[in-house]
């Protein structure tokens, strides 16, 4: 089975808009890739002025906040670090090497790697502050913080734009699967990460997905 991977552009971002930017890109990605019958709901960035759409699974909902606050964990331990969150479709294909053994092989169909810059944040606000609401900042501050802010939405909304050209482009290798979200993971990166923010675990299911990517 094929598999297609998309590289998204790199974001430079603060640890404050790591939420905003992961919840943004992986519900779009959602989005764009369920078969499920859903309710689709418009959501607004709690930080940056974009809205996006979310399915309408509260499962789905928790897992992406319960990843991106792995990430976030993670991310205070590796400051001005470069790395990759990867989201994975998958299929899976039972074998039967045995009487008494099953065995399940993931194969890979699909992966998007969101590349992440995330820089220390200045202390000039605190975490609560936004573009909707930059009240304890002052004079050049203010200015830097806005004109900051406003090319990451640029430069999200670059991204968002990849993820619909991409997902419409992209659908020969999708499997036929019944009415139901693909099978899924969100790899991020972990303690024992490598010099790329990956640890050696998820470089290895990547490779053996068969198609090999670049950073």
């Amino acid at each position: 089975m094929n598999c297609e991977t998309c590289q998204l552009k790199e974001l430079e971002l603060e640890p404050t808009e790591i939420r905003d930017v992961l919840r943004c890109i992986l519900h779009t990605i959602f989005f764009h890739r369920t078969l499920s019958l859903v309710r689709p709901k418009d959501v607004d960035c709690e930080i940056l002025e974009i809205t996006y759409v979310q399915c309408g699974l509260p499962e789905l909902e928790k897992e992406v906040d319960e990843k991106i606050d792995m990430f976030v964990a993670w991310v205070e331990k590796h400051p001005n670090r470069r790395s990759q969150v990867c989201l994975s479709f998958f299929d899976e294909k039972h074998k039967h090497p045995g009487w008494f053994v099953n065995k399940t092989e993931r194969i890979y169909w699909e992966q998007w790697f969101i590349n992440l810059h995330v820089i220390k944040s200045p202390k000039r606000y605190n975490k609560s502050s936004s573009s909707k609401g930059l009240t304890n900042i002052g004079g050049n501050d203010l200015e830097e913080t806005r004109s900051r802010r406003a090319a990451l939405e640029s430069s999200l909304n670059e991204v968002l734009f990849q993820i619909i050209n991409f997902a419409n482009e992209k659908k020969d290798h999708i499997p036929a699967i019944p009415d139901r979200i693909f099978n899924h993971e969100i790899m991020i990166p972990s303690s024992s990460d490598s010099m790329f923010g990956w640890n050696t675990d998820t470089i290895r299911r990547v490779l053996n997905s068969g198609h090999p990517y670049s950073l």
